[in-house]
């Protein structure tokens, strides 16, 4: 079997001969280690994309299959995106940056997390129709249509190709700041909806382009990240008002063209917002962070029945242990394997504390599990 059909079979509860080996990419930061260690090449390192040339070498050289995130993306945001732009240079020789969705961030050279926000373009409906709405406009320079037509058929096709749909709140959340996005609800509703009805439509437009090339692609996937350790960054009953239409519009659109697997990326405690989800046609979710509050597909599965699927629910930091530690993950992980439906992965990228012989030995042991 390809690692494409094992994939897909596993989340259409049929049968494979084994796991595939899967991973959601790398820290910069861990590749540049990785290489300085001489397993990887510099070159690998500073190239490496999700899906890319050098991602499929990595993946080789470290034992994984494929990357969930190898997706084909059209352009579903901001074009042209903000240029980056240094504002200040504080004393202690951290810098304000306009970033490219026009938020003002804190950079340290030491820092490789995410950067605080101390400021955003996008402040009220002014600041909206003049640095927002004019790069959210539909063209045909967002599809790459000379690239589509390499995947007319899944003839020979190794690994799974998924089609990227966009971020119906999650880049609006990056381009308001978490406080703004909430208060916009409050101080100006219309203006609120009109943006998320931008984003959405734009991302349905090019999702509808891309399909009409007649590009075949085997699952879809979403990107939003609006939940943190507590719960979501939104209010679940205005998500599910506000934007579960939307995805349910790309969502019967998707499956127009026989696709039935649609992913979406969000960390943190997802579940209150896993309804919207699922009644509006997205039914895989990624990456299933174990995190602190032991995240797993158990209990959703015993919720929501063979409807929801997974991929993800790997501890990562098992990674910078030991092969003991790698065992008992595995071990943790082989009850969710047999539900079904459910392909592990590490439940983010790979930090830097990972050691080189523990990913090559996790990938493995996991080829042995059976199912």
């Amino acid at each position: 079997m390809t690692n494409r059909e094992r994939a897909l079979a596993i989340l259409r509860y049929e049968k494979v001969d084994r796991l595939p080996a899967v991973h959601f990419g790398y820290w910069i930061e861990t590749l540049e280690k990785w290489a300085n260690e001489g397993h990887i090449t510099k070159e690998e390192a500073t190239s490496w994309d999700d899906g890319n040339a050098a991602d499929e070498s990595i993946s080789k050289k470290a034992g994984f299959d494929f990357g969930w995130y190898t997706c084909y993306h059209p352009i579903t945001t901001l074009l042209p995106p903000f240029e980056r732009k240094v504002l200040e240079v504080m004393p202690d020789g951290s810098r304000k940056v306009l970033n490219k969705g026009g938020a003002i961030e804190i950079e340290k050279d030491e820092a490789g997390s995410i950067p605080a926000e101390v400021g955003h373009t996008l402040v009220d409906r002014a600041s909206w129709e003049e640095h927002y709405l004019p790069k959210l406009q539909l063209s045909t320079d967002r599809v790459d249509r000379e690239f589509l037509a390499t995947l007319t058929s899944t003839e020979g096709r190794e690994n799974p190709k998924g089609l990227f749909c966009g971020s119906l709140f999650g880049e609006i959340r990056n381009w308001l700041g978490v406080e703004n996005s909430s208060y916009l609800l409050a101080d100006d509703e219309e203006l609120y909806d009109e943006i998320i009805n931008t984003v959405a439509d734009l991302a349905y437009d090019n999702v509808k382009q891309a399909l009409e090339t007649g590009a075949k692609f085997d699952y879809a996937h979403y990107w939003e990240d609006i939940c943190f350790k507590n719960g979501p960054l939104v209010i679940p009953s205005v998500f599910d008002e506000k934007v579960g239409p939307h995805y349910k519009k790309i969502s019967d659109l998707l499956n127009s063209h026989g696709i039935d697997i649609i992913s979406l990326d969000c960390d943190g405690v997802i579940d209150s917002l896993i309804p919207t989800w699922l009644n509006n046609g997205v039914n895989t979710m990624f990456p299933i962070e174990v995190g602190v509050w032991d995240a797993n597909i158990a209990p959703w599965r015993e919720k929501y029945g063979k409807e929801i699927l997974g991929v993800g629910g790997m501890m990562k930091h098992v990674f910078s242990l030991d092969y003991a530690a790698i065992d008992a993950e595995i071990e943790r992980l082989k009850p969710l394997i047999a539900l079904g439906g459910f392909i592990p992965c590490p439940d983010h990228r790979i930090a830097p504390d990972a050691k080189w012989e523990n990913v090559q030995y996790y990938c493995e042991q996991l080829r042995k599990v059976t199912i």
